[in-house]
């Protein structure tokens, strides 16, 4: 298994951020298959204020470039895009990767 770890900032509205954070409550069925078709096994979200934080688990043989660059053209993906861009304080014409921006790790208590 492989682990992406990303983070992103979202609008300094307090109203917005608690609609985000309401409408991953209810994620469209089809934006989660369309993962698990790629090779994702997990998606999680995290919140703190304005600050998300996700880990993405994925099979071994994910490529990030190559899988998310398929994902994106899967049914509804760039439609849910779309709709969550305006809660994100970044460009609504943006991929997910333009606006998930990759972290490195820097400890890990297993090694």
């Amino acid at each position: 298994m492989k682990r992406y770890c990303q983070t992103l900032t979202l609008r300094d509205d307090p109203v917005l951020v608690e609609k985000y954070i309401d409408v991953h409550s209810h994620v469209w069925p089809e934006v989660i298959a369309g993962q698990h078709e790629v090779g994702i096994l997990s998606m999680e979200i995290y919140a703190k204020g304005t600050n998300l934080f996700m880990i993405v688990d994925t099979v071994d043989d994910f490529d990030w470039d190559r899988d998310m660059a398929r994902l994106a053209t899967l049914p509804r993906q760039a439609e849910w895009e779309a709709y969550v861009s305006q809660f994100q304080g970044c460009d609504p014409n943006a991929t997910s990767a333009e606006k998930w921006q990759l972290m490195t790790k820097v400890f890990d208590s297993e090694r």
